[in-house]
């Protein structure tokens, strides 16, 4: 069976997966969503398992049950109505699917550089950033006390900044400097969901100003390890933090 096969197998697997969810009861949905988020991951193994070996190759296979845990999660957010639901069926197999493209082209890389790498970079970047809001959202939908919040934050971002700063290098070793800069952006991004849960904004907003936070330093860190930090590469990411956050000042409202 050919891989590309094997990636459509995994998507519809999944993307049934969903629909499965739906029969199951209120009480046992989330329960599901994690059963479902442990199969993804059991999928990939099966998927990319020429590309896999005992070496850092295995972080990719963190962006698919994060995927699913955000979709899945997002998903009780909908109405309960299949067509609010199909179409975010239809996106999440579209999604594992391109995932599951990017991931083996990683997985590949680690052992010998191949000319899509840098597609399959671009790529990750983007469904890591959609998966970040997605949990963001998540977690501050649930109106928890801060410091659950935070820690749930500083979590979920730990996990996505270690494999957004690996795809940099694709070395067989994670290396020290990427765990030392998953946390301390993590912690940084914690630091923002923290003065979120004090700034009377909307979950949306606030998510979205979360995944910015994301988008400026998993861009400033990628850009450290590529040995391609700039000025110029610098200025882009901080204008757009710098912008995003004045149109959150803007729309928030400090009444009531």
């Amino acid at each position: 069976m050919s891989k590309r096969h094997k990636f459509v197998i995994t998507s519809l697997v999944l993307s049934l997966g969903f629909l499965g969810i739906t029969l199951l009861d209120n009480e046992y949905r989330i329960g599901g969503i994690f059963g479902l988020s442990l199969i993804s991951i059991l999928l990939f193994v099966w998927t990319l398992k020429e590309g896999l070996g005992k070496n850092a190759a295995l972080i990719t296979l963190v962006l698919p049950p994060l995927f699913t845990l955000g979709v899945g999660l997002f998903w009780f957010l909908l109405p309960s109505t299949l067509y609010a639901r199909l179409p975010v069926i239809v996106l999440y197999g579209v999604g594992m699917y391109v995932t599951a493209l990017s991931a083996n082209v990683m997985s590949v890389s680690v052992y010998k550089k191949i000319a899509l790498a840098r597609a399959a970079k671009g790529v990750s970047f983007v469904l890591t950033l959609f998966t970040s809001f997605l949990l963001y959202d998540a977690v501050l939908s649930l109106r928890s006390g801060i410091v659950l919040s935070t820690f749930l934050i500083f979590t979920a971002s730990f996990l996505l900044y270690l494999q957004g700063l690996w795809i940099s290098r694709m070395s067989r070793n994670i290396g020290r400097e990427v765990v030392l800069y998953s946390a301390v952006f993590s912690y940084v991004t914690a630091g923002v969901g923290a003065l979120i849960y004090f700034w009377p904004v909307s979950v949306v907003v606030g998510s979205l100003f979360l995944t910015v936070a994301m988008y400026v330093l998993l861009g400033l860190g990628q850009a450290k390890l590529e040995g391609r930090l700039f000025k110029a590469t610098v200025n882009e990411y901080l204008v757009v933090g710098v912008v995003v956050f004045l149109l959150m000042l803007i729309s928030t409202s400090w009444h009531g």
